[in-house]
């Protein structure tokens, strides 16, 4: 059965190289994920018409992760993953996607709305997300509750959602986050993208789920976000504020600290941790002509780091291999990568 099971948002990346114009068109930035809008009615299509050698590519942030974690397992159904799709050649796709790289993939399935989309705009070496959740917005706690899936839950030892799934169901998040708690499992979570802690109603289920978590990731306009709806001072540091969220909250269980893991690009990633320590990894540097775009980087860290817990390997090892699988899938185009890996 699955070490490792992930909950979240099932999309197709609809990618292409973009100019400016295109995202000025769309009101969409580089380096930033959002819902899509009445604004991007067109954008689907547009991107399709427009630019012939657009392609599409099993995505959705946690599907990211669990493939990459999946990839450096090895061993098949060693990751399970849930999330709500369309009974549509999109959502077989993505099924197809995911089973061939070895997930156990559990779907929910429903008929009268289509597996949900992303943008994914890609300008120089940077992206902007759009993302259309469709289906993806329909995932009920009923179907977490189904005796298979529970059996899949109980077995797990490990769990992961993106803060986007805070978005469609936040019930389930916090029905793993205690389910962890109450067993000594490790429950993880991203803050995905600055938006879901500055809209009200995200940022509380967010803090809804931080008692149970083991492990928060982010990056460092994700950290400058979380620490704004705090209140806290505008003037503090990545690494300040990762210290802040380790001891933020009354942390049910005790057994474990937490862990706050913040990538900064090619900068350090700082690991914060509750019991008062730092550590700063520096990133191997790859070279600017080799970066084909940075889409799926942050997935893939994560993907990279939670192999290594899933394995019992140290922060350290968990570092070192979520830097390894960021280096490979920003070679490739989207969160892609070769049959094997090269990690040892």
């Amino acid at each position: 059965m699955a070490k490792l099971f992930c909950a979240g948002n099932p999309l197709l990346d609809i990618s292409a190289d973009v100019p400016q114009e295109f995202l000025d068109k769309y009101n969409v930035k580089v380096a930033n994920a959002i819902l899509a809008d009445e604004t991007h009615a067109n954008l689907f299509e547009d991107i399709v018409k427009t630019f012939p050698d657009v392609q599409y590519i099993a995505g959705g942030a946690t599907q990211n992760s669990a493939r990459v974690a999946q990839w450096i397992l090895g061993a098949p159904k060693s990751v399970a993953y849930t999330g709500c799709v369309g009974k549509d050649q999109f959502g077989e796709k993505l099924k197809a996607a995911a089973e061939k790289d070895g997930v156990n993939v559990q779907y929910m399935e429903v008929d009268d709305t289509p597996t949900g989309t992303c943008a994914v705009l890609v300008h120089g070496k940077e992206r902007g997300l759009v993302a259309n959740l469709a289906a993806a917005n329909l995932y009920k706690f009923d179907h977490l509750q189904q005796e298979s899936m529970q059996a899949i839950v109980s077995s797990a030892q490990f769990f992961y959602s993106a803060g986007f799934f805070l978005t469609v169901s936040p019930e389930s998040a916090v029905s793993l986050g205690k389910h962890a708690a109450e067993n000594n499992k490790v429950f993880c979570m991203n803050i995905s993208a600055p938006f879901l802690v500055q809209v009200p109603p995200f940022k509380a289920a967010m803090m809804s789920c931080l008692p149970y978590m083991d492990f928060l990731f982010g990056n460092e306009s994700e950290a400058a976000a979380f620490a704004e709806s705090e209140g806290w001072e505008s003037s503090l540091s990545v690494a300040e504020v990762a210290k802040k969220i380790t001891t933020l909250g009354d942390k049910v269980n005790k057994q474990r600290p937490r862990y706050v893991v913040f990538t900064q690009g090619a900068d350090k990633t700082i690991v914060a941790c509750s019991d008062g320590s730092l550590t700063e990894y520096p990133v191997p540097a790859v070279p600017a002509e080799e970066i084909i775009d940075t889409n799926g980087a942050g997935d893939a860290f994560v993907g990279g780091f939670l192999a290594q817990l899933v394995l019992g390997k140290s922060i350290e090892e968990a570092v070192r291999c979520g830097h390894y699988a960021s280096s490979v899938i920003i070679r490739r185009s989207g969160c892609t990568y070769p049959e094997t890996h090269s990690f040892q």
